[in-house]
Parts: structure tokens; C-alpha cells; sequence
């Protein structure tokens, strides 16, 4: 059974260390995230699946413990999800390692944790399925959901201007304040990789994952910084 569910961008930029001068940009956004993922240990779940966009090599699930790092980036920061030591040599994709510094942030202790990394080429009904699957077990599950809206908000951003970006991100961005399930299976998974919105298949393993829970949600957070949507909810 899902308990709650917070969702927020992956953008290595919120760690300050690597945002070095930029950092002081994004304090609401980090402020929105830690808001979000305190709503999750606040539902005392049992369980907590961080789930986020992976490339093809690096989908798949995540024990605790697993290593995340943003050395690649230039910065001595290692990472691991959740408490504990060595869990393997398979490094989290660069969302869950985001993810797992935001919890260290937090000094998460409320549950266990485990990742999913969700390939973006995954289709809508998969990821409904993937949803479906990991609540499925009778416990009380929270999901930390990493991910994006779309990258071409203007001229600056990663994939240019298009205007079909901004839609999109307003349609995205309701479906997230109000848990609206429906809403976010609904989106097209077609358009939102022309868009390179990477948050689209995390966000509908969570429209599975909800099912008919009938948590209710709040926007937190809502702007495109550099020309990407990036976009804070908590369901509760």
C-alpha cells in the first residue's frame, strides 16, 4: 500500500558542491525537496523505494547501501542510499545518487531503502505495471520519485526552445499537485521524449503505484531554471 509519495527534480545542481557559485539559485528548490521528503517520514512507512530515470545499463533495482557518486562531476562527494556499508559494485544512475543525498540531508532513519532505476524508453503501461508491483507486497511503502519535466523551456535550455515545452510542464505540474493518477498516465510518453523530460516514466510507475490509494497531493515547487521544468510535490 502507498503511504506517500514525494516527487522532485534530479538536476545534480542541487547539491551545493556542485553548484558552487550557482548554489544560492536553487536554496527554495533544495528547501521545497527536504519539505517533500519529510512528508514521507512522517507516514512512518515500512518501506521506501526511491525511483528515478536510468539509461538502459543502469536500469534495474538498488539495494540499500548501494554507492552513488559526483566525482564525475568534479566534486569529492561519495553517496550511498540509505544506511549501511558496501552493498555492491553497481553505482545508482545519477537520479538516485541526487536522491540519496537529499536523504542524507535528512538524516533519513524512518524505513529502508531501495532504488528503481526506470529506463525513459519504458512505455506508459510498463510503468504503470512497475507501479503496480511495488506495493504489491502488504507493506506500507513511501516513493521518493526523481525526475525532470522538459528541457527546451527556452533558448538556453538543454534541448532549445519548443513550444510545446510549457504545456506540457503546466500539464505535468497539475497532475503533481493533485495526484492526479489519471492525469499523469495520460501523458504522452512520445512527446515527453521529444522534450527530454525525464521525469516521465518515474512519474507514471507513481500513477501505479497510487492506484486507487486516493492520497492527496500539494505542488510545493514550480519553475524552470535554466530552462528545464522542475517541479515539488508531496502526496499524503
Amino acid at each position: 500500500m502507498l503511504v506517500a509519495a514525494a516527487v522532485c527534480p534530479s538536476p545534480p545542481l542541487l547539491v551545493p558542491e556542485v553548484a558552487e557559485g550557482a548554489a544560492p539559485e536553487l536554496d527554495a528548490l533544495r528547501a521545497a525537496c527536504l519539505d517533500a521528503v519529510a512528508v514521507l517520514a512522517a507516514a512512518r512507512p515500512e518501506r521506501l523505494v526511491v525511483v528515478g530515470p536510468a539509461g538502459p545499463d543502469a536500469a534495474g533495482t538498488y539495494p540499500q547501501g548501494a554507492p552513488g557518486s559526483f566525482r564525475g562531476l568534479g566534486v569529492d562527494l561519495d553517496v550511498r542510499l540509505g544506511d549501511g556499508g558496501p552493498a555492491g559494485e553497481r553505482r545508482l544512475p545519477q537520479s538516485l545518487t541526487v536522491a540519496a543525498w537529499l536523504l542524507t540531508r535528512t538524516a533519513w532513519s524512518a524505513a529502508p531503502v531501495t532504488g528503481l532505476g526506470v529506463a525513459q524508453s519504458l512505455g506508459t503501461d510498463e510503468c504503470l505495471a512497475a507501479g503496480r508491483a511495488l506495493v504489491g507486497t502488504g507493506e506500507r511503502v513511501a516513493l521518493l520519485v526523481m525526475g525532470d519535466g522538459s528541457a527546451c523551456r527556452t533558448v538556453k535550455a538543454p534541448g532549445y526552445l519548443d513550444e510545446r515545452a510549457e504545456p506540457f510542464d503546466k500539464l505535468a505540474a497539475r497532475a503533481l499537485g493533485a495526484a492526479d493518477t489519471a492525469a499523469l498516465a495520460g501523458l504522452d510518453a512520445e512527446l515527453a521524449g521529444e522534450l527530454q523530460a525525464a521525469g516521465r516514466a518515474p512519474w507514471q510507475v507513481l500513477a501505479g503505484a497510487a492506484g486507487e490509494a486516493a492520497l492527496r497531493g500539494a505542488l510545493l515547487y514550480e519553475d524552470a531554471p535554466y530552462g528545464v521544468g522542475y517541479f515539488v510535490a508531496a502526496w499524503s
